[in-house]
């Protein structure tokens, strides 16, 4: 075991730097650590936004999950509009808000109102999963008829309707009976609304974007073996609209860069270890530090699930991550790469910071302008 060996690289600048290429984004799960604070761990979040506006990357979303004790990122809506104070030019989203946990409306009033706050730069990713376990999905899926999975695509097509500056129609009984016809806005008077992802890794999501013109994330930072038939479908079966004539596409990854091999092994080491937890009944519990990690042995279950997982994260120095992300690119057609930020922490980091996190971000973007640089003749 080595000692906490690196403070973050030292690439941040005060000035946005241009667009990376690839074209590099971020999702965040707000991980919470051994000891930490949800309020430290929503400190760190905010700096690493930070961090990604200024290094170029094009968008930074938060995950929906609910009643973990690893990951704070509960509410997207709330995290976005944090951001939104801390950001210039980055995009910012949720990856995703999974609709069927909410009323269509809540959502759309939500994101016509951060559209309100930064013009042109929210998206709204959408899911279908609960995000959470069977108890926690049923206190949010309480609602009635709302919360009715199989209404998924109508629900979409009504948030995408009611976020327009034009509105949705609604009918509904008026007197005697007869139904009457209303106009509804999510927001008084919408100038733009935000671009609409669908987020996924089955065969349904897909043919779904597909159908609807939108654009497509594959999860594959949680499922993989399906990425290249999914993609294929998406994109042989999309009907053009009038926002996305082209089908778009990206795909999430697991990442952690470090300056040296070693560290980056042991860095991803929490975040395995807690993804392969969850394969099991195991207890969930804070994501362990990298020490703990590296003192507590797995189960063979859980052992087994690790192993299964690692070959499609990037855990590596920065070139090497570099030219595994340009590749994953290059291979899959995808418009661009969302990294997860996974490195965890050592247990002599500060509890308000996310060092190898910022790490990741920091070395990576150095990596790959060093690559764009043209050569010296």
């Amino acid at each position: 075991m080595s000692s906490h060996p690196h403070s973050p690289a030292e690439t941040s600048s005060t000035s946005a730097q241009q667009p990376l290429v690839p074209s590099l984004s971020v999702l965040d799960l707000l991980p919470v650590r051994t000891g930490q604070t949800t309020a430290q761990a929503m400190t760190s979040t905010l700096e690493l936004v930070g961090a990604a506006d200024r290094l170029g990357f094009t968008r930074y979303w938060f995950a929906e999950h609910h009643n973990m004790p690893a990951i704070a990122a509960s509410s997207p809506p709330v995290m976005i509009a944090a951001a939104t104070a801390r950001t210039e030019r980055i995009r910012l989203g949720s990856g995703g808000v999974m609709l069927p946990n909410h009323a269509p409306l809540i959502v759309a009033e939500q994101f016509a109102a951060l559209e309100a706050l930064a013009p042109g730069r929210i998206d709204l990713g959408i899911g279908r999963a609960p995000g959470s376990d069977p108890v926690i999905t049923a206190l949010l899926r309480s609602s009635g008829p709302t919360a009715d999975v199989e209404q998924f695509p109508q629900h979409v097509r009504e948030v995408i309707a009611l976020m327009s500056p034009e509105g949705a129609t609604a009918q509904i009984p008026g007197r005697g009976g007869a139904r009457e016809t209303y106009t509804v806005h999510a927001t008084p008077a919408a100038v733009g609304s935000p671009d609409v992802w669908l987020l996924g890794s089955s065969d349904y999501s897909a043919s779904l974007a597909a159908v609807l013109g939108l654009p497509y994330v594959f999860a594959y930072h949680f499922a993989g073996p399906n990425l290249e038939r999914v993609l294929s479908l998406y994109r042989d079966n999309y009907e053009p609209s009038e926002r996305f004539p082209e089908p778009r596409t990206f795909l999430t990854v697991n990442t952690v860069v470090a300056p040296t091999q070693a560290e980056a092994e042991e860095r991803a080491l929490p975040h395995l270890r807690q993804m392969a937890r969850l394969r099991t009944p195991a207890p969930q519990r804070p994501q362990e530090t990298v020490e703990e990690a590296l003192a507590t042995p797995l189960d063979g279950v859980a052992e087994q699930a690790l192993d299964a997982m690692r070959p499609r994260w990037v855990i590596a120095e920065p070139h090497r991550a570099a030219e595994t992300l340009t590749q994953l690119a290059r291979t899959h057609g995808v418009d661009e790469v969302m990294l997860v930020p996974v490195a965890g922490s050592y247990e002599s980091e500060p509890l308000d910071s996310t060092p190898g996190r910022l790490q990741t971000l920091e070395l990576l973007a150095r990596a790959l302008r060093q690559e764009m640089a043209p050569t010296a003749t």
